[in-house]
């Protein structure tokens, strides 16, 4: 599970990222370091949690975030603009909604203090880019 969060982590914060927000480095760092002692102690294999579930089965982690992943898909292909800066606009502001709700999910169930930490920082910066996103208004042409 907490591989699982650390990778989900990782793939967030690359897909947000930051444009050199040191929160958002310092984040991508950290998951970096951890999954790389993760391989080097023998920690992450190939088939992790093999003998816990059915192949191609969710795991619990999967079914934690399938809520606000679901919710996220569909808010971002309903958001639309009449050019591409509003349809951006629009997009990222629900996937950094999307982003948030995962992040809440962590912050609710995992009880690991650097994934709560991380989490807690992706909501921060999430939270003021979505601001910072509603507050833009397109350039008179």
């Amino acid at each position: 599970m907490r591989l699982m969060i650390v990778a989900l982590s990782c793939l967030l914060l690359a897909a947000c990222d930051g444009g050199g927000d040191p929160v958002n480095q310092a984040l991508r760092d950290t998951a970096a370091a951890n999954h790389a002692a993760q391989v080097k102690d023998g920690a992450v294999s190939g088939a992790p949690h093999a003998a816990h579930t059915a192949p191609g089965a969710p795991t619990a982690g999967d079914r934690a975030f399938a809520a606000s992943e679901a919710s996220m898909h569909e808010k971002m292909a309903a958001a639309s603009g009449e050019t591409v800066d509003q349809a951006y606009i629009a997009k990222m502001i629900a996937h950094h909604e999307g982003a948030v709700e995962m992040a809440e999910v962590a912050l609710r169930d995992s009880r690991d203090p650097e994934i709560r930490r991380m989490a807690q920082a992706v909501v921060d910066a999430q939270t003021r880019e979505i601001a910072e996103m509603r507050a833009w208004t397109p350039a008179a042409e």
